[in-house]
């Protein structure tokens, strides 16, 4: 089986050497086509994924829940939430509590909270501390602000309590209003910890609502007043009708560009058959099947296409790069591939249903 594909394999590319103007004409087609989806879907495909990725670096996915000194909010309310699907980080925090550089007491104050929870390693700080509870990790404002660039030193709260820096932590979106960040890890916490701060990151943006409601269930506190709530589900909602209208656009863009090559390779290929009638006679009078000629057509389109693609691919992303255009992605310029090469292969179908049923001797008798 595999040794008659491979012959069949080398006679299609025999025979599209052969016919030079019509593959030609097929792989420009198939350039042409991959060209106009990734010069203009492509394009706003990238735009979008930029657009989508700006809303969700304003955090889309956030759920920041606030509860005032007295509200009765604890650390164990990270054990209830921890049974809700669809969270994807989540940690609390206590308020804040001024500190200083221990070396110089009269130096800038930076606020220091508490942080309890197992997902901590997200901000760079590590799961298992030598010192459980007596350590803290500093932003890198944090660090400029004491006076400790190097993140070597300590602090000392006004309460009087000494942590150890023991290293720098990144600050993604949801956390840049606390900014400059100290946070002292908890890893031996009780579950009775007062925290005034719970942050939720959803899975999804579109799972903001129904996990923020789910939170709210679970807060346990003696004073629900005394809690507020802050989403991004205006953004979600934005994240939502920007994906939803540009995919949209491109969907029907590329449906129409894929029908037009479709058409074009169809009318090239039927248009190969009538010109070589007589060798598909003569292929057919020597014992050839039908469905040899209809698999030599399939495969000989299905390379040409396959060129075409390679070739339209590398011309439109050296295009994109060259005019500072965002790239579409892996993803679609696979999936486009993929389709081209599969509209070419179906588009050839009924052109070599139409070869494989010449009459031998009708096209013997052609002049």
């Amino acid at each position: 089986m595999i040794s008659r594909l491979t012959a069949v394999t080398r006679e299609a590319i025999a025979t599209a050497v052969s016919q030079p103007v019509a593959s030609l004409m097929t792989v420009v087609v198939v350039i042409g086509m991959i060209l106009t989806v990734m010069l203009t879907t492509g394009r706003t495909v990238g735009a979008e994924q930029r657009v989508l990725g700006s809303i969700d670096e304003a955090g889309t996915r956030a759920i920041q829940v606030r509860a005032e000194n007295g509200a009765g909010l604890t650390s164990d309310v990270l054990d209830r939430i921890s049974t809700i699907e669809g969270i994807e980080w989540a940690a609390a925090f206590s308020s804040a509590i001024d500190a200083t550089n221990t070396a110089v007491p009269d130096g800038t104050r930076v606020p220091v909270r508490l942080a309890y929870g197992t997902h901590l390693s997200l901000l760079g700080i590590p799961a298992n501390s030598p010192l459980p509870g007596e350590l803290a990790y500093a932003s890198t404002s944090a660090l400029d602000q004491l006076g400790l660039p190097d993140g070597a030193g300590s602090i000392t709260t006004t309460a009087g309590t000494d942590f150890a820096l023991a290293g720098v932590i990144s600050v993604p979106d949801f956390l840049e209003s606390f900014e400059p960040v100290v946070l002292a890890p908890q890893p031996n916490a009780t579950g009775d910890e007062a925290v005034n701060v719970l942050l939720v990151i959803a899975e999804r943006p579109d799972l903001v609502t129904p996990v923020s409601n789910a939170v709210l269930s679970v807060l346990a506190v003696d004073d629900p007043s005394m809690i507020s709530i802050e989403t991004s589900e205006s953004l979600a909602h934005l994240r939502a009708i920007v994906q939803s209208q540009l995919g949209a656009f491109s969907r029907g863009l590329v449906l129409a560009t894929l029908a037009v090559t479709g058409l074009l390779v169809a009318a090239i290929l039927y248009a190969l058959v009538t010109m070589r009638r007589k060798d598909f006679g003569r292929r057919r009078a020597l014992g050839a099947s039908r469905g040899l000629i209809v698999a030599l057509l399939m495969i000989q389109t299905i390379l040409l296409a396959a060129v075409g693609s390679a070739l339209g691919v590398a011309t439109a992303v050296i295009a994109l790069a060259a005019s500072g255009d965002p790239l579409p992605g892996m993803a679609f310029i696979t999936a486009l591939a993929i389709l081209t090469i599969v509209t070419a292969g179906i588009a050839a179908l009924i052109p070599a249903v139409v070869a494989s049923k010449r009459e031998p001797i009708r096209e013997l008798r052609v002049p």
